[in-house]
């Protein structure tokens, strides 16, 4: 009578893996080990990750993971955890999970009990933060407003928010919002944080109306990050 031999096998590890915002240098000696030598590195832009893992000479395979396939991508990486992989996970730019469908595959991840690790390094939230000159104590991130249904809404619940309110935006609706957030909001001290850690980085300071002056004037390109100070008895003048 033969005794059955069962073989456990050790189920992988899922690394949340931050990147550069724009600058190349700004990624950590561990992230850059981890890339090397993780099984799988699932990208929210695979060519832009893959100019990252180019210029580090990583050989890592790419598979895309975003918002359009998550559901479909997130059964096979979780099958590929299950048998022993190791899978980073990757946003186009800095730390997943802000604006992107990390919660997903995070969800799904600690649901069949795989172990899950941050490797944490830049931050567009906290590098405009730390150079507006507003309180970065207390904050309130809400990413991009809605495009249309219930974009005013949304605006009016944050008119009492007393916390810094950090949102992001695309540079062709840049002037239309800030326009609204003044109308709204009114003509509170805010700031600009363009391309932060690229070439042409820019952080613009003053009021919304300031700030909605320029944007229609110059019209940014990049990636913007607005900073908006919160609530304050200064700050109920509302827009023409």
């Amino acid at each position: 009578m033969h005794n059955k031999v069962t073989l456990e096998i050790e189920v992988g590890t899922l690394y949340i893996v931050s990147t550069p915002i724009g600058n190349l240098k700004d990624i950590t000696h561990r992230a850059i080990e981890m890339l090397n030598n993780v099984d799988l590195i699932a990208a929210e832009d695979t060519r832009r990750t893959g100019v990252l893992l180019k210029h580090y000479d990583i050989k890592t395979p790419l598979s895309s993971f975003n918002s359009y396939n998550q559901v479909k991508k997130s059964d096979h990486f979780i099958s590929r955890l299950l048998k022993g992989q190791d899978l980073a996970l990757v946003s186009d730019a800095g730390t997943p999970g802000v604006s992107d469908p990390l919660y997903y595959l995070v969800r799904a991840a600690l649901d069949e009990s795989v172990s899950v690790v941050s490797l944490p390094g830049p931050s567009a939230v906290l590098g405009a933060l730390t150079v507006s000159g507003l309180p970065v104590n207390r904050f309130v991130f809400e990413g991009f407003l809605p495009r249309k249904k219930g974009r005013k809404t949304f605006i009016e619940n944050l008119v009492e928010e007393k916390r810094t309110i950090v949102l992001f935006e695309s540079p062709h609706r840049l002037a239309k919002t800030l326009n609204e957030l003044y109308q709204v909001m009114g003509n509170r001290q805010a700031v600009l944080a363009r391309e932060l850690t690229k070439i042409y980085e820019e952080v613009l300071r003053g009021t919304l109306e300031e700030l909605m002056t320029i944007a229609d004037k110059r019209k940014l390109k990049g990636e913007i990050t607005i900073v908006i100070a919160g609530f304050s008895k200064k700050n109920i003048n509302k827009g023409n």
